[in-house]
């Protein structure tokens, strides 16, 4: 059994090929899958292969790979996904939300850190990855066509039961199944997901929303999402609220490992949550 994974942002693997990149990242991961079945007491299950549906070569930012992360670099799109990210975490009075409206990029950065106790250095740093492959992957139209083209491809040669998508990963791969509906896929888990987003992503998705609700992708029959209580990315964490997701939880990844890949391959709660569809067994009720 073979599944799909479907990475996010910050994944740019520098001097190698798309292919080498993909084979690079599944063995990374493939051993983070491998904690999260132990950790889950699953050992004795015949563990799932990873393949990596790779697109990180059309969405990262070239001209920034080789410089330290600088939120004054970003341009006013980028900006306004950043403001668009901060209001979301959750500025609780009107007079709070205009403020970070109106406010400069670096005080908005550190009233995020302030906020979730996070440092200011990595909030920068997520900032400016989020808004340069968010807005590369929405707003230039031959990216965002590379790299839907990139997943489903990799979804129609592999035909997983099970497909893993992370952090901007789940947009591509949301847009990808709904842009191939003759693509079937069992299980579609959504992880660290910023597809519900507002005005930074979710009104800019394809197909649009009607009645601010996202639809399902004809071919997905069981869809699932996992957040960190602590994701800054997965934002709002409970996509039910905005998609038609059949099961959601919480995983508890910590402050320090909360949007990688990695750290939602190897919760216990990730493995439970793929094991009855890559074990052919009957799906869960719900994910304990």
């Amino acid at each position: 059994m073979t599944i799909v994974a479907v990475h996010g942002i910050g994944n740019h693997l520098s001097g190698r090929s798309p292919e080498q990149s993909a084979i690079e990242l599944a063995g990374q991961w493939q051993l983070k899958l491998q904690q999260g079945f132990s950790a889950a007491g699953l050992d004795a299950r015949p563990l799932p292969a990873l393949h990596v549906a790779y697109y990180a070569h059309h969405t990262r930012a070239a001209e920034r790979q080789t410089v330290v992360p600088d939120a004054l670099a970003l341009d006013e799109r980028e900006q306004s996904i950043v403001i668009a990210w901060a209001l979301a975490l959750g500025a609780p009075t009107l007079q709070e939300r205009q403020g970070l409206i109106t406010a400069p990029l670096r005080q908005v950065l550190s009233w995020v850190s302030r906020r979730r106790n996070v440092p200011i250095g990595t909030v920068i740093r997520l900032a400016v990855q989020l808004a340069g492959e968010v807005h590369r992957y929405l707003h230039v139209p031959h990216v965002r066509a590379a790299a839907r083209s990139a997943v489903a491809e990799s979804i129609r040669r592999v035909r997983p039961r099970v497909v893993l998508a992370h952090s901007l990963g789940s947009v591509v791969a949301y847009e990808a199944l709904h842009a191939h509906p003759e693509l079937n896929v069992d299980c579609f888990v959504t992880l660290g997901s910023p597809l519900g987003l507002p005005g930074g992503i979710f009104d800019h998705l394809m197909p649009a929303p009607i009645a601010e609700r996202g639809a399902r992708p004809a071919g997905v029959r069981y869809w699932m999402n996992l957040a960190d209580t602590g994701d800054l990315v997965a934002i709002p964490r409970r996509l039910g609220d905005r998609f038609p997701v059949d099961q959601h939880a919480e995983i508890p990844i910590g402050r320090i490992d909360f949007h990688t890949f990695g750290a939602y391959l190897s919760s216990p709660l990730t493995a439970a949550a793929i094991t009855p569809f890559v074990c052919n067994q009957t799906i869960p009720d719900q994910i304990t």
